[in-house]
């Protein structure tokens, strides 16, 4: 299987310069995707053309937990825009220069967060273990390492005040947490958590569980802020420490961001599962597929799509 998109390596591939950037910290950006009152409509549109699941792969009768709906995984699979969104150039190129020619995007996830909701607590995630149990993604057994590129498109504004992303720069090349073991889930906990005078949760697990060094804490007076406008993207290795502020409520208005996961098309997704058991919710992979965006496919084991459910070309 061949993509049909343009070879990687043109005008939005990062620079050295770029390159250098992000291996040193681990995340490189914002860029600028769709302008602010583009992205604006765009985003009025699709929330509610997203209210039809008829052609969505998820069924949500058991998907839906106490905050997290993970019916709502991949969307790109069933809607256009979403569809086109994963495999923009200004994305892909940029990607492929991380990662190498031959690039699949493995997953699509909706973080909404309203006001009043709590932060996300300080995270990595190499093989995404960290809540199914199960290894999502297998990286060959010859790399010296794991992870997946996200990249996290502000749909909304994102600012210290609604909730927006925070990095712990340079923190991707160890990993503070160990995937095996297991977290608790307790809906009871969501919005419930005070940690340092800050309200910060994991969709009700507490990552603190994972770490391989209980008496550690992240060095927060290194973190920064990723403050963004509609429409802007930023792209960041997965085993970055990551959170992000609560929404403290001064407006009425959602903080949503629609992230996009890349791998190389080497790496074994969702490898011995048909199907996805985290947050409370259960989904089967029956319909699922990765999609190849960039160069060739090196597994054929791996479920691919080349359509969306409503017969869209990817």
């Amino acid at each position: 299987m061949t993509s049909t998109l343009p070879e990687t390596g043109q005008q939005f591939a990062l620079s050295e310069e770029e390159l250098r950037r992000f291996h040193q910290q681990g995340f490189i950006g914002p860029f600028t995707l769709y302008e602010p009152d583009e992205m604006r409509e765009i985003w009025r549109r699709t929330r509610l053309e997203l209210l039809d699941r008829s052609d969505a792969v998820y069924p949500t009768e058991d998907a839906v937990s106490g905050a997290t709906n993970i019916a709502n995984y991949d969307r790109h699979l069933d809607h256009d825009f979403l569809a086109s969104h994963i495999g923009r150039r200004e994305i892909v190129d940029r990607v492929a220069s991380i990662l190498g020619p031959d690039v699949i995007c493995w997953r699509t996830e909706f973080f909404p967060k309203h006001p009043g909701d709590e932060g996300t607590d300080w995270h990595q995630a190499d093989t995404f273990a960290n809540a199914s149990g199960k290894p999502q993604i297998l990286w060959p057994e010859d790399s010296d390492f794991g992870g997946t590129i996200t990249v996290w498109s502000a749909f909304t504004e994102a600012t210290p005040d609604n909730g927006c992303l925070q990095f712990i720069p340079g923190t991707h090349r160890t990993m503070f947490y160990d995937e095996t073991k297991k977290m608790h889930y307790d809906p009871e906990k969501i919005n419930s958590v005070d940690k340092d005078g800050v309200r910060r949760g994991f969709f009700g697990y507490d990552y603190r569980e994972l770490q391989k060094d209980p008496d550690w804490t992240p060095d927060e007076d290194a973190a920064v802020a990723q403050i963004m406008e509609p429409g802007q993207f930023i792209i960041f290795w997965s085993t970055l420490m990551h959170a992000s502020y609560p929404h403290l409520g001064r407006t009425n208005d959602m903080r949503m961001g629609f992230a996009t996961r890349y791998v190389p098309s080497s790496v074994h997704v969702y490898p011995d599962s048909d199907h996805i058991e985290e947050y409370g919710g259960r989904i089967s992979l029956e319909k699922y597929g990765s999609v190849l965006v960039s160069g060739e496919n090196h597994r054929p084991d791996n479920r691919m799509v080349t359509e969306t459910t409503r017969g869209k070309k990817f």
